[in-house]
């Protein structure tokens, strides 16, 4: 009875394949990867001849996994996770982090704060390939292929790790110019009367702003003719003294040193930490441990929060 040979699929292949997994399509798969559709269509056929196996059945429309194709996907993971322990085990004797990270975080938080520190950490580890992406929206980390987001509040799912990166807050501030036209609140009922900016953060119910303050938490429905789901436009709108604000210190600690923005209400603020999340699977990862502990470094080295 004669053998089929068969050659060994290569882990770039086995790496494309996943990919068109999670993204739904070749095409999908092809953005993120910074591929033409034609050249992972083209991966993927290669990898099904080296099986010998059809491995999904193309559509129009969508993608659909063969019996084959399933139990590929599930040696495929544990194929490249045994290899990414095997670099994470060699990265440890040399003491050199290297290969790909693929990092998310917020727009405003991750453009001014986790860019620099990226940048920095490039420098420290030439042997890393980092990607950054930026959302305004919820992050499924296994499901979208990350390996760490960095946060700005409490909502730590329980699938994932998370470790704190620094300490922060959200205050309440507003302009001197609205405050001088307004008046300036005393009590948190007083915030009924005023105009407060909202922002439609992915954490938090909108038109709600829950603080602490007086060994108490409290529940404020706010409302007011400006909102937005982006934080720097709702700062700006601030600075034009339209209204109060909700945000954090590590946004707004610079224009309330200056007196662009005068902190209201200062018994009362918001828990919102930094944290670093990731997959419990990457626990024992090199490379992300000593991502997270320089990111920890940087936070803690350049924060300064005044009361």
């Amino acid at each position: 009875m004669s053998k089929i040979s068969r050659s060994l699929p290569l882990p770039e292949d086995l790496r494309v394949f996943l990919t068109v997994i999670r993204k739904g399509g070749f095409a999908a798969a092809a953005d993120e990867l910074g591929l033409s559709p034609a050249y992972v269509s083209k991966r993927i056929r290669i990898l099904e001849e080296a099986l010998h196996t059809r491995l999904i059945h193309r559509t129009s429309r969508r993608i659909a996994l063969t019996d084959d194709g399933e139990r590929t996907r599930r040696w495929a993971l544990r194929i490249l996770d045994d290899l990414q322990q095997l670099g994470d085990e060699l990265t440890e004797a040399h003491g050199c982090p290297r290969g790909t990270l693929h990092l998310c975080s917020s727009f405003g938080f991750g453009r001014n704060h986790v860019a620099p520190a990226l940048s920095q950490l490039a420098e420290r580890y030439p042997a890393l390939e980092i990607r950054l992406d930026l959302f305004d929206r919820k992050v499924d980390l296994i499901g979208e292929g990350f390996d760490l987001e960095i946060r700005v509040g409490e909502d730590i799912p329980p699938q994932h790790i998370g470790r704190c990166l620094a300490r922060n807050r959200r205050v309440l501030c507003a302009a001197p110019s609205y405050l001088a036209r307004r008046g300036t609140p005393t009590r948190l009922d007083d915030l009924a009367m005023h105009d407060c900016l909202v922002i439609k953060e992915r954490d938090n119910a909108f038109g709600i702003w829950q603080l602490q303050g007086n060994d108490q938490e409290h529940d404020i429905r706010v409302r007011g003719p400006l909102s937005s789901n982006h934080g720097e436009v709702v700062l700006q709108w601030a600075l034009d003294g339209r209204g109060i604000l909700l945000r954090s210190l590590w946004d707004v600690q610079p224009l309330l040193s200056t007196g662009r923005l005068v902190r209201v209400l200062p018994a009362f603020s918001q828990p919102a930490d930094v944290w670093a999340l990731y997959p419990s699977r990457l626990a024992q990862s090199g490379k992300l441990r000593a991502c997270v502990e320089f990111l920890e470094a940087w936070f803690q080295g350049r924060w300064q929060q005044d009361d």
